[in-house]
């Protein structure tokens, strides 16, 4: 379920205007800071995965092996869509769906995609240790993380927005890194006077 902060004005003295939406890799930080991001806003902070597994009643993972992934990916634009129509959030999505044209265009349209951009080495450090990442239950999980990146490396490219990651910021630190791109657009964080 989507957890709710009221207002749209938070401590950092912003009114956003647009959902943000953060996408990238598994790994990139997209819950962490998204939640951290949203606290500092006022606003409510969504993850599409979670939305989608409370909506189907299974697990991403399970949703994957009874399914397969295209049924998974059109269940993932729809609540994209979605969750796009109401008041602006911060909405984290999964590593894959930024993929697909049809999302890349609702966020255009209606939010602003920000990629958090994290190296391969950060993002196996992120990984290694997590058995949820249904994409990574492989003989080699590394090498299926480095052709992944490979792959999709151009396409998050085309975020409007993108915050490079740093393994050295905490939580707070990224969250700061955001929030100062996410004010280069007026459009999507107008600061309060």
């Amino acid at each position: 379920m989507a957890e709710r902060t009221e207002g749209r004005q938070g401590t950092a003295g912003y009114v956003l205007h647009r959902t943000v939406v953060l996408v990238g890799m598994m790994g990139s930080g997209k819950t962490a800071i998204g939640r951290c991001l949203a606290q500092r806003l006022g606003v409510a902070y969504i993850d599409s995965d979670a939305e989608i597994e409370a909506a189907a009643n299974a697990t991403i993972g399970e949703i994957f092996a009874r399914d397969g992934e295209p049924f998974f990916r059109d269940r993932e634009a729809e609540v994209i869509a979605r969750l796009l129509k109401s008041e602006p959030c911060v909405l984290s999505t999964g590593g894959g769906a930024y993929l697909a044209e049809r999302n890349r265009a609702v966020i255009s349209a209606r939010g602003v995609a920000v990629l958090l951009d994290a190296d391969l080495d950060l993002l196996w450090e992120r990984v290694r240790h997590k058995d949820t990442r249904p994409l990574l239950r492989t003989a080699n999980p590394r090498a299926t993380l480095a052709e992944i990146f490979a792959a999709r490396a151009p396409i998050y490219a085309k975020a409007e927005l993108r915050v490079l990651a740093d393994p050295a910021y905490s939580i707070d630190e990224m969250t700061d890194a955001v929030l100062e791109v996410l004010a280069t657009r007026p459009d999507v964080l107008e600061p309060v006077t």
